[in-house]
């Protein structure tokens, strides 16, 4: 017998899920922010308690980056945290958050205030401090049920999810192998609800250019001019850009005083590839375009980085699981419909797994990465009754 949508509708407490939203935006989590991290993840560890199972706090994986000299530095990332509910059950699903937002320790954006009487305006309440409510709101529902009762589940929400998931993308491969299915808790994709559907990649690289110093006015022919060689490779990679790839050469560090033939460079881009294929041709294509750009510009080269978040299409099992998304929202009275995105998440990473996943299964919101950052504060409890009545269904044997 399938769960009634008003066991959910009625077990949600609203009120509840903003008091922790506000408590937890007004903590600032950027991601470089270790300190805040940390009073989050103790805060976020005591309200999943409430739940069946065992919290566990991850270190994070190392993480190198280049600094503008070249150099490869450690970065440091905060823990994750991972709470492991019925692990022995026969159907499991993966829940995934994250803690960190875009702004740092500093930025100004620290409070909330009321835009009107059903939106309120404050840092990582819609990306995402409120979809971590919906995650605690809706497995409270959830287990409140008897069918709630022989699902499994993981939860995990990491601390770097806005600078790409480095430190957790193996944990994230980890949790979701061999699930049945997952939902991620990023905003939805449009204020009025719409989800996000199919989503592109991305990759960031970082290339280290080695050249010649020598003096700009006595004796130029000597030098090899790292700047020259990553200007030259900016613009080559720019025009590799077509329908199927997006290159964005984003910036070069590098030189030294105007009569200095400089020595070395950086330059750093980012790739947007729709499908794997594309992905993939990029990568051959790079390699053969780093060994020329070495041999005209008799420049040494070195490559960091890569694909962070492969391409996400939506193959059947996929469909199969918005489907029925947008039916329990059906049920619940909430239209749902969906568009595909440039933008990324974990979600990303969890389809490379080869498990079906909806990613925006948050609150409804907007202006994210920005300080006009909005929730839409009736969407907390409407998305907690929606995610609620989507395990619910999977519980009672939902195909997907």
């Amino acid at each position: 017998m399938k769960p009634s949508p008003a066991l959910f509708t009625d077990a949600i407490d609203g009120d509840a899920m903003l008091a922790d939203a506000c408590a937890w935006s007004a903590v600032n989590t950027g991601t470089a922010n270790l300190d805040g991290l940390a009073r989050q993840a103790a805060m976020l560890a005591d309200a999943f308690s409430a739940l069946p199972g065992e919290i566990e706090m991850v270190d994070p994986a190392p993480v190198t980056a280049v600094a503008p000299d070249g150099s490869e530095v450690e970065k440091a990332h905060g823990q994750h945290l991972v709470l492991r509910v019925r692990p022995d059950a026969e159907r499991r699903v993966i829940l995934t958050g994250h803690m960190d937002t875009v702004f740092p320790a500093d930025h100004p954006f620290q409070d909330q205030q009321w835009l009107d009487d059903e939106t309120l305006n404050g840092p990582g309440l819609a990306d995402m401090k409120g979809g971590i409510a919906v995650i605690l709101h809706a497995l409270k529902a959830l287990e409140a049920t008897r069918a709630g009762q022989s699902l499994g589940y993981d939860v995990m929400i990491n601390s770097d999810e806005e600078t790409g998931s480095l430190s957790s993308s193996a944990l994230i491969a980890e949790l979701a192998r061999g699930k049945y299915a997952a939902l991620t808790y990023e905003p939805s994709a449009l204020p009025d609800g719409t989800l996000a559907h199919a989503r592109g990649g991305s990759g960031n690289y970082s290339v280290i250019v080695t050249g010649k110093s020598a003096h700009a006015g006595r004796n130029p022919e000597d030098g090899r001019n790292a700047i020259v060689a990553a200007a030259d490779l900016a613009v080559r990679l720019k025009a590799m850009t077509h329908d199927a790839l997006s290159v964005n050469p984003a910036k070069i560090d590098g030189g030294s005083a105007n009569n200095v033939v400089p020595d070395h460079a950086v330059l750093r881009f980012n790739i947007r590839p729709k499908s794997v294929e594309a992905a993939e041709t990029f990568a051959s294509d790079l390699n053969a375009l780093l060994r020329s750009i070495e041999a005209q510009h008799e420049v040494g080269i070195h490559l960091h980085g890569g694909i962070t978040r492969p391409p996400k299409p939506v193959d059947e099992r996929a469909q199969r699981l918005f489907d029925l998304v947008r039916s329990c929202g059906a049920e619940l009275g909430q239209e749902i419909g969906w568009k595909s995105t440039g933008g990324v998440c974990d979600g990303n990473n969890i389809a490379a797994c080869g498990v079906p996943v909806v990613d925006t299964m948050g609150v409804r919101g907007g202006a994210i990465h920005s300080p006009d950052e909005f929730m839409i504060v009736p969407s907390l409890a409407e998305r907690a009754a929606l995610s609620a009545l989507v395990l619910a269904r999977i519980a009672s044997g939902e195909t997907v």
